[in-house]
């Protein structure tokens, strides 16, 4: 079995209006929004609105044991990871497999 891309996330200034135009452009669900951040479902992947210097811009790997990288963070809406960057400088959020 293959390791899986959970999500992807980018920056934006607004979540609120970023929500509203993915919304409006694309069929997506809303799965979690707050002021902060929002996740929005993709039928293949998901795709996070993160406010630049509340998280990097990154890619999250749903992963068995993230916590070989170290101590992980539970999030508002119960996940558990932790952020890493690659050796070439992208940042990596590896999150907890609920599986």
């Amino acid at each position: 079995m293959t390791d899986s891309i959970h999500h992807i996330a980018i920056q934006v200034e607004d979540i609120a209006s970023a929500v509203d135009w993915y919304c409006k452009e694309f069929s997506v669900n809303v799965s979690y929004q707050d002021e902060s951040w929002a996740m929005l479902d993709f039928e293949n992947l998901s795709l996070a609105l993160v406010l630049p210097g509340q998280h990097p811009p990154h890619f999250a790997v749903a992963s068995a044991h993230p916590e070989k990288y170290g101590a992980l963070t539970t999030h508002r809406d119960g996940t558990e990871s932790i952020y890493i960057k690659d050796p070439f400088g992208n940042a990596l959020e590896l999150i907890r497999d609920p599986a």
